[in-house]
């Protein structure tokens, strides 16, 4: 396995861990009658997000914003990997955003500003080179 696409993997294992970090308290703070319904907004009255605490609900923001930056590394990934691009350049960025997607979560829990803003840039420049990287 190369390097991408083992950092690939723990990459979507992160994905596990924050659900789990997001989905425990949530349940526990909503109660699993919310959790398990539908989530119909008509009978909700607001978003599930809009009900739980403030740390719970940027444990949400911080997954979703997981999804969004995972969709286009995984492009990375498999442009470099099925490309035969791998280089020791693209094998660091590709543990560079690791590592940017492990600190943006405590970063997003505590409200670190700018420094929230500023891993989440590492992360996205280091899947931009990537990608260019896998064009030349």
């Amino acid at each position: 396995m190369t390097p991408e696409l083992t950092a690939l993997t723990l990459a979507g294992l992160l994905q596990v861990v924050q659900y789990v970090l997001m989905a425990v308290p949530a349940n526990l703070e909503l109660g699993m009658g919310k959790t398990l319904s539908p989530r119909d907004l008509d009978q909700l009255e607001k978003p599930l997000e809009e009900q739980v605490s403030r740390g719970t609900a940027r444990l949400y923001r911080a997954l979703n914003n997981h999804f969004e930056g995972l969709a286009l590394f995984t492009v990375a990934v498999v442009v470099v990997t099925l490309g035969e691009s791998s280089t020791t350049f693209t094998a660091l960025c590709a543990w560079v955003y690791l590592t940017a997607r492990v600190l943006y979560v405590p970063a997003y829990y505590y409200g670190l500003r700018p420094g929230r803003s500023l891993i989440w840039g590492v992360g996205f420049l280091a899947t931009l080179l990537m990608l260019i990287a896998a064009l030349l």
